[in-house]
């Protein structure tokens, strides 16, 4: 009997050894009586000592379980309880239970639930808090939201004071004028809609038909500059629109023109201003059908060329008297860049001189470093009638004639300025002739002065100047040559 009673409370112990849970027997008195392995691991061995101080309250409650073990039933008796042994949560049961010498005991059956605890603290805060979470999270996309808008008005703004930077950019100033046309042409560079660039003579006008072309999407195509003022009407319609076998003397063999030269590609008509009637007919052809005509030919050609015009005639005024066409105008100025004088951003001056002494002093082998405070201060008084070209002559005269590492008020020669010479043809002084010279003296250079009137207002285009003179081509170049008067040279001061 004593053997199975035996082996019987060693496959006890080994059952309870072998469970996950604390395992406690308590006595009476709230000393410990077992300790099963798991219990031996957390309080330590032997039975007593640290478990009995420890589960001291809680012995006091099975105590009181205990003695009224008879006045509660199963279910109270085995109720889960949950309290702090030190700083260990732990939930605990109990049931009575009376040994095999028939003493009272208590089995208390003990877990660890601190993960379960850390788990309900984190889910409490959680959801205690999942408001002011999503708010906080809000407010950060709100701010990022808010910073990026900022970020990119910055960028939007730094890109508007520095100006769309590209390698084909070769103009040169940073004013605000300058940071305007240049947004204008990569705003509109990408369409293949015709442009009309205008401006003063010497504002840079091809710079600005170079970039439009760069930073378009015909970059990789063919491009061609022809200045329509520098070729004789008939020859600059061959020259554009090509021409037939036999279609004038000379013409033995068919020829193509610049528009089919440069078929998906870009064309840039400098000076279109001063184009003729008859050219101004077969260029709206072009502007609107996308077709041309050979010269003596009779078939149209289809096209695929972006044109680019320039002028410094004001085309409007030439419309109203009746020598622009009015739907070739139209054709012209889909979109119009008018780029400003010189005289209009005179904060770019120090930049542009800048520029062009670095250029020509390598040019010319000089060791120009210095530029006076007083030379820059002229500069900007001057109204510079000539624009960019005109400081760029004056620099180079400059730079040539300067002596030292510097340039002095001795190296500054100014162009004299047209409008003057202009002034005093158009106040053409008789008084001061009568008496000096004869009538014929007289009208003589009332006649130069006439007919150096005309070229100079219709730029050196003598064909022009003899249909409003009403007066033969031939004629004209008669007079020209008996007066010494170049429309060549006319042309050249009207371009520099």
């Amino acid at each position: 009997m004593q053997e199975e009673v035996h082996r019987l409370s060693t496959n006890w112990r080994t059952l309870l050894d072998a469970m996950p849970e604390m395992v406690f027997l308590l006595r009476e008195t709230g000393e410990v009586e077992y300790m099963n392995r798991s219990a031996k691991g957390c309080f330590g061995f032997p039975c007593g000592g640290r478990a009995t101080t420890c589960l001291r309250e809680v012995s006091q409650q099975c105590g009181t379980i205990l003695n009224d073990a008879d006045d509660c039933d199963a279910t109270e008796q085995g109720r889960v309880t949950e309290t702090l042994i030190d700083t260990t949560p732990v939930e605990y049961s109990s049931v009575p239970f009376v040994g095999y010498t028939g003493e009272k005991l208590i089995m208390l059956v003990m877990r660890d639930i601190t993960q379960r605890k850390n788990f309900e603290r984190e889910l409490l805060q959680f959801n205690t808090s999942i408001e002011t979470i999503l708010q906080q999270k809000i407010s950060e996309l709100q701010a990022s939201e808010e910073t990026r808008i900022r970020l990119s008005r910055q960028v939007n703004s730094l890109k508007t004071q520095l100006g769309f930077h590209h390698k084909a950019d070769q103009m040169v100033g940073r004013s605000r004028k300058m940071r305007e046309l240049r947004e204008m042409i990569h705003q509109v560079a990408g369409s293949d809609a015709t442009i009309l660039i205008t401006g003063e003579s010497g504002t840079g006008k091809e710079l600005v038909a170079n970039l439009l072309k760069a930073t378009s999407q015909r970059e990789d195509k063919p491009f061609l500059k022809i200045n329509c003022n520098a070729i004789n009407d008939s020859l600059l319609e061959a020259d554009l629109f090509g021409y037939e076998k036999g279609a004038f003397t000379g013409a033995t063999a068919r020829k193509v023109g610049k528009f089919e030269v440069v078929d998906g590609g870009t064309i840039f008509l400098d000076e279109i201003g001063d184009i003729s009637p008859r050219m101004q007919v077969s260029l709206l052809r072009v502007l609107q059908n996308g077709e041309i005509i050979r010269v003596g030919g009779n078939e149209p050609i289809k096209v695929d060329v972006r044109v680019i015009a320039a002028t410094n005639v004001d085309l409007a005024q030439a419309v109203k008297d009746k020598k622009f066409r009015l739907d070739l105008y139209y054709r012209l100025n889909i979109i119009n860049i008018d780029i400003p004088p010189l005289r209009e951003r005179k904060e770019d001056i120090v930049e542009l001189v800048s520029f062009f002494v670095n250029h020509y002093r390598e040019a010319f082998k000089k060791e120009i470093d210095f530029v006076p405070k007083s030379i820059i201060n002229r500069l900007l008084a001057h109204d510079w009638p000539g624009n960019v070209r005109e400081l760029e002559n004056l620099i180079q005269r400059a730079v040539l004639m300067a002596k030292g590492k510097m340039i002095t008020e001795a190296d500054l020669i100014f162009d004299q300025d047209p409008r003057i010479e202009q002034q005093r043809v158009d106040t053409f002084n008789i008084d001061d002739k009568l008496g000096a010279l004869p009538l014929k003296a007289i009208v003589a250079d009332f006649e130069a002065a006439i007919i150096h009137r005309a070229l100079d207002k219709y730029n050196g285009n003598v064909s022009t100047a003899a249909t409003q003179l009403k007066l033969g081509k031939t004629a004209l170049y008669d007079k020209m040559k008996q007066h010494g008067i170049s429309a060549k040279h006319i042309k050249q001061s009207k371009r520099n």
